[in-house]
């Protein structure tokens, strides 16, 4: 059985960050990475974050879009980066060790496979994709080119998801028996989403689905590094609109569960929360745990006859963001074996959503079968 990527990152960090008369990795050259596509509203969070980050430094954008170029270059003050129109232009001229993949869901593969014939890595937003036929595909390029494919969900930088994956592995709260795991907003058209993003997150083809990908996704992944790469059994799922006058294509309300031999798995993606909301439940045969926002945990052990609330230690560098780990992964300092961001993980997961959309589709439950190798 693999080591929890949680505690095995530990144990390599404190080699290389520990180590006398090494560098360390703050005063290393920054890794180069490029932009392909503008159309994910996210790509904003990267940007604001950019300028404190020092692991990583922005060479190039690519963005067909003219329009939008120029609003991101007036809004960051990207006068200086050269922005590209034809993609293979700017894989060859600037020859970035990764590009950061911000376009709809279901061009991931097309782009991963162009940078990774480059010999390029990527990193894209959640989902890895929105058919089991391009996560398979994608594996297989990561693979024939030797490239990273990493896959950014923002709760992986914080503190309170951290340490539910240490409260597992410290054994304390028993074998993993339920897992439920909220996620969502108000809906996209609700909170403001862009004008250049909200018609293909609403799209069944661009985004994969509606609710249910944008934000199961999320469950899936925790669910997915909890049982160590293991799909489940099955998957039932039961999807409904309620405002088809806004949501008029897709879902914006989802319940699925995963069936496993020994555990079962509630996911609650939603449109529809009166509030955005991303936590998640742990129920072991000996404990719980859940987060609490972004820096704490509830918690019961066995034995306690009223549960605690800690505050959970602050996230080491290498995991606190996305381009950090990025760069920390490509250094060789991180090795993405089962974390949740890595390319097994989150093949496991687009099984696990695409089963979700054709138990709804159905109305059965979808047993799932051995992805080929």
């Amino acid at each position: 059985m693999r080591k929890h990527w949680a505690l095995a990152f530990a144990m390599i960090s404190a080699a290389v960050l520990g180590s006398s008369g090494r560098v360390s990795a703050q005063e290393k050259p920054p890794i180069r990475v490029a932009i392909v596509a503008l159309v994910h509203g996210h790509a904003h969070g990267l940007l604001q974050m950019m300028p404190s980050i020092t692991s990583a430094k922005l060479v190039a954008i690519y963005e067909p879009q003219k329009e939008l170029v120029e609003q991101y270059v007036k809004q960051y003050h990207l006068e200086a980066v050269p922005a590209y129109n034809d993609l293979e232009k700017m894989l060859t001229e600037q020859k970035p060790d990764a590009v950061l993949i911000y376009s709809t869901i279901a061009d991931h593969r097309k782009f991963i496979e162009a940078a990774a014939k480059h010999g390029i890595n990527s990193m894209v937003e959640k989902p890895l994709a929105t058919t089991v036929e391009d996560a398979v595909a994608i594996r297989k390029a990561g693979r024939e080119h030797h490239v990273q494919v990493l896959v950014n969900y923002f709760t992986t930088w914080q503190a309170s998801w951290r340490q539910m994956y240490d409260e597992a592995a410290k054994g304390k709260l028993g074998d993993p028996r339920r897992i439920v795991a909220h996620a969502g907003h108000q809906g996209p058209k609700e909170i403001g989403v862009g004008p250049e993003w909200l018609p293909w997150l609403t799209d069944p083809v661009q985004n994969g689905a509606g609710a249910l990908f944008d934000f199961g996704c999320y469950g899936a992944d925790f669910a997915t590094v909890l049982m160590h790469g293991q799909a489940p059994i099955s998957v039932s799922a039961i999807a409904q609109t309620e405002k088809p006058d806004v949501y008029p294509k897709v879902d914006d309300e989802a319940t699925v569960m995963l069936r496993y031999p020994k555990a079962q798995a509630v996911l609650m993606p939603s449109w529809n929360w009166p509030f955005s909301r991303n936590d998640v439940e742990l129920y072991g045969a000996t404990g719980y745990a859940a987060t609490v926002g972004a820096d704490k945990v509830r918690v019961r052990y066995h034995g306690e006859k009223a549960e605690s609330v800690v505050e959970a230690p602050p996230v080491p560098k290498a995991e606190s963001n996305s381009l950090d780990y990025l760069a920390a992964v490509l250094r060789g300092e991180i090795k993405p074996d089962g974390d949740p961001s890595s390319l097994e993980t989150n093949v496991v997961v687009v099984q696990i959503m695409d089963a979700a959309r054709r138990s709804v589709a159905t109305g059965r439950t979808i047993t799932l079968e051995k992805l080929p190798d």
